[in-house]
Order: C-alpha cells, then structure tokens, then sequence
C-alpha cells in the first residue's frame, strides 16, 4: 500500500514524479510531478491512492480532481517528434523535467518511479515500483494517466478509426488495422517498429 514513508524521509519538499505513455505507438509521453501537502489530504482520499493501473477509469478521474485540493501538481510532456528525434527513454525523462519545472515551487527532493534516474534541476531518489508504494508518487501516476487519457479522447475526435478513446494510441487490433487502411498520422511515433514497417515495407 502506498504511503508517506519515502517523503517523510526528506526534509523539504518533495515531489513524487511518474510518467505514462512509453509504449504506444502514437500521441505524448507523459509525466506528471505531485507535491501532496500531507496536512490536508483527507485520510479516506490518501487510502484509495494507488497505482494508476489497479484503478478505474472514474476512480482515477475523481482522485485527480480531488487531489488538485491538497497537493500541488506539475505536468510535462514530450511529443511524437521529440519521442522520434530523442528516443523515448530522453523523451520521457524530458517529460519529467518540464512537470517538475510546471509546479508552482521548486521541491528540495524528487522521488522518480523506476531504476533510471532522469537529470532533474533538483537532487532525486529512484524506487522501482514506486507507484505502489509512494503515495506522491502514486499521486503522479494516476494525474499523468488521466491528463494522457484526455489527450488521446480529444486527439481521436480528429482522428476517428485509430480507436484512441479506448485503447489510448496503445497497439491494439482496430489501431493496427486503422494504420493499414487509413494510413499514419502526424501523431503517430515515426521511430516505433510497426509505423517504421509502414512508413518502409521494404
């Protein structure tokens, strides 16, 4: 269950950092940076706080409404060109640098879901599985999913087919099919296997 335990650790502010988005084949990376501010987390609020991914879509939705009350949030992104250009790895710890830098202060410590710790403009900690064990972190995890999610959603309304109101840019069978007949868009990863395969058959 997550908890406080790692933020309580530092003296300061400290930041819980986590991304989403690595693995589709179109649209953002995305991270999202949560300072919770421990005094006004109501305790039945801190209990639900979990991995983005053992959560519903509505039990993510109205967590990350709840939270925008007790903790302050950063969000950064990084785009299919940048994604393209730098690879996803530098993309996404891109990403994790501009929502630390969105917050409306500058935390004295940052705690980093996973092994690989980004270049941050403040000291940082790593946890691999952090999002089901760090509460800010946790926090992170379902903002950055919810704020993606809506992306995708508004994303699909100019790109219907792709089915990327439900399946978020991920490879599944309608975005598959939708790439052999509709063809790539400019939000699609130009780097990634299967757009590489279309965009060069040969």
């Amino acid at each position: 269950m997550a908890d406080l335990k790692f933020e309580n650790q530092y003296d300061g502010v400290v930041a819980g950092i986590d991304e989403v988005g690595r693995g589709p084949w179109a649209g953002p990376v995305v991270s999202a940076a949560v300072i919770i501010d421990e005094c006004n987390l109501p305790s039945e609020l801190g209990a639900i706080i979990d991995d983005s991914k053992k959560l519903s879509v509505s039990k993510r939705e109205d967590i990350a409404s709840r939270l925008k009350k007790c903790a302050q949030i950063g969000i950064g992104a990084a785009t299919p060109e940048e994604i393209d250009d730098l690879n996803i790895l530098r993309a996404t710890f891109l990403s994790m640098e501009r929502a630390l830098n969105d917050l409306p202060v500058r935390p004295d410590f940052a705690l980093v879901d996973g092994n690989r710790e980004p270049a941050l403009p403040c000291p940082c900690q790593t946890i691999v599985k952090g999002d089901s064990i760090s509460l800010s972190i946790a926090a992170a995890s379902i903002v950055a999913k919810v704020w993606r999610d809506n992306i995708m959603k508004k994303l699909s309304l100019s790109y219907p087919g792709y089915g990327w109101e439900r399946n978020a840019g991920y490879g599944t069978a309608q975005h598959s099919k939708a790439l052999d007949e509709l063809g790539v868009t400019p939000h699609h990863r130009k780097s990634f296997a299967p757009i590489i395969k279309i965009l060069s058959p040969d």
